[in-house]
């Protein structure tokens, strides 16, 4: 674990560059960890600075959550937004003192998340696309009111997305995330989505055109 100071606890892997590093910074889903994304460091180029996030909220009786997931009685569930927009801002924060501490590449920035890191990896790069570079939004969707005000008349020309979905997710359904890609094309944003035969999670079919994706 890096005991740095900084906003979020996380783990690192250093970029083998000697300059400024670009930077793939890792976002989990609900109830894991950090640990979770990180085993795909050792796959990815050399050259990325890895830097794979705590979400800040405890779950009980193990695993960590960047907001709460609240069920009715009805079994549907919805969102808190308040701590959603609460990490969407702690994140912001995060990659900023990233570039200052680790001298990471302030315009090749990756947020790679994984569903609800992947939602926030959305809210992120659309608030503040002078910071993101690239995402990798992993079994996850979209959900605009945790958007910054103003997002639609931000300047998009330097941000690009790579989208997938399992089309047998039994935890997002598949219909949200087929809605990615018409509302980031309404945006202008270049983008890319894709679909596997897999329940909630990535398959290696996923991870090698992900990893394509970046290097593309």
């Amino acid at each position: 674990m890096i005991t740095k100071n900084l906003s979020l606890q996380h783990v690192l892997r250093p970029s083998q560059l000697e300059g400024k590093a670009p930077l793939i910074l890792m976002l989990h889903g609900y109830g894991s960890d950090e640990n979770d994304l990180f085993s795909f460091a050792s796959e990815l180029s050399k050259d990325y600075l890895i830097v794979s996030a705590k979400a800040p909220q405890q779950m009980l009786p193990y695993g960590n959550a960047w907001y709460d997931i609240n069920f009715d009685a009805q079994g549907g569930k919805f969102t808190n937004d308040e701590q959603a927009i609460a990490s969407r801002e702690l994140i912001s924060t995060f990659i900023d003192e990233i570039v200052t501490e680790y001298h990471a590449d302030a315009d090749n920035v990756t947020l790679l998340g994984f569903s609800q890191g992947a939602i926030l990896s959305y809210a992120v790069a659309l608030s503040y696309p002078e910071k993101v570079n690239k995402v990798v939004a992993l079994s996850g969707y979209i959900h605009s009111s945790i958007y910054k005000s103003g997002y639609e008349d931000n300047d998009f020309s330097n941000l690009k997305i790579y989208a997938s979905h399992g089309n047998v997710d039994q935890v997002i359904p598949v219909e949200w995330a087929r809605k990615n890609k018409p509302f980031l094309d309404e945006l202008g944003i270049n983008n890319q989505y894709s679909e596997f035969p897999v329940g909630h999670g990535v398959n290696p079919d996923n991870f090698r055109e992900f990893k394509e994706w970046l290097t593309s």
